[in-house]
This record gives structure tokens, C-alpha cells and sequence, in this order.
């Protein structure tokens, strides 16, 4: 057997069954990714004036975005950004890569994303599961639009929140375990 061909082998035997890249867990790192690319063109095209979803929203967001209020606009060209530069993210907790960037940035980075976005979607969810037990007024700004978000809006940020909390314990792990040396 050449010498490049046994590299391949050891490169290819060093993951286990049931991983991803010899991670368990990276998986969610792509998920991730994927979930802040899709959250960020629905963001994007509603930020460019598209109407897909809107009416999802509630009036207090509706409104202002119907209307094109320049702060509104801005808003949501700005969580467009800040969504997109979540995939990177999402990329670099499943893979390691790019290897110059610090680990400890990553790690930062990873379980921010997490916290806030499980934070976000669970702070929603109750309050709409507030509304919904008749504990709290249902809001104007919200209006009918509150079945949308406990079913649609609440899970797909918990489910973001989930995707990166995984991806950041997979590679909290990954980057305690002692690297192989060949």
C-alpha cells in the first residue's frame, strides 16, 4: 500500500459510527447553518419588500413593514446580516474549520448563538402560552396572528436554538479531546 493511500485509510478510520466528519453532534452544525441561511433569505426578501409570510407576523410587525418605515427596513436588513453570518458559524462548530480562528472565539460565538436563540424562542413561547391560558391580555400588536407563532415562529427559533446548542456541545467535546498525532 503507497504511503498516500494509508494516510487516506487512517483520515477515513478516524471517525466512529453514528458521526459526521468523526464528530457526533456536527451534524447539528450543518443543521444550523442551513437553519440561519433559510431564516436569513426569508429575512432578506421580506426586508426587499416581499410579502411571502407577513401575514404571520401580527399587525405591530406587518404594519411597519407594509408601510417601509425606513427604522423598520433597517431592522430587518440588519437580522438579514446577522442571520447570514450565523451559517459561517454553524460551518465552523461542525467541521473546526477555519483552523485560525481561535477555538475559544468559536466556542464564544457558538453557545452565544445558542443561549440567545433558545432564550428567544422560549421566552416567546411562553408568553404566547400565557396568552393562549388567558394569564396575560392577548396584545393588539400581535392580534390573530398568535396561532402563527406558537406553532410556526416559536419552534423555528427553539429549533435554531436546539441546532446550535448541539453544535456547540459537539464541539465543546471535540475540542477537549487530545488530537491524534499520525
Amino acid at each position: 500500500m503507497s504511503r498516500s493511500a494509508a494516510n487516506t485509510d487512517d483520515r477515513r478510520s478516524e471517525g466512529t459510527a453514528g458521526t459526521v466528519g468523526g464528530r457526533r453532534g456536527s451534524w447539528a452544525g450543518y443543521g444550523a447553518a442551513l437553519w440561519s441561511l433559510s431564516f436569513a433569505g426569508l429575512s432578506f426578501h421580506w426586508a426587499a419588500g416581499g410579502l411571502l409570510g407577513q401575514g404571520t407576523l401580527g399587525p405591530a410587525v406587518e404594519g411597519p413593514a407594509l408601510a417601509r418605515e425606513p427604522a423598520f427596513v433597517a431592522l430587518l436588513w440588519t437580522t438579514a446580516v446577522l442571520k447570514l453570518i450565523a451559517a459561517p458559524l454553524g460551518l465552523a462548530l461542525a467541521t473546526g474549520r477555519p483552523r485560525r480562528t481561535p477555538r475559544w472565539m468559536l466556542l464564544l460565538a457558538g453557545w452565544g448563538a445558542a443561549v440567545l436563540l433558545f432564550l428567544y424562542g422560549v421566552a416567546n413561547l411562553a408568553q404566547h402560552l400565557l396568552i393562549v391560558t388567558g394569564v396575560v391580555d392577548l396584545p393588539a400588536g400581535l392580534g390573530a396572528a398568535l396561532p402563527w407563532h406558537l406553532f410556526l415562529w416559536d419552534p423555528v427559533w427553539l429549533s435554531g436554538g436546539a441546532l446550535f446548542t448541539i453544535a456547540a456541545i459537539s464541539f465543546t467535546r471535540s475540542s477537549r479531546e487530545p488530537r491524534k498525532t499520525k
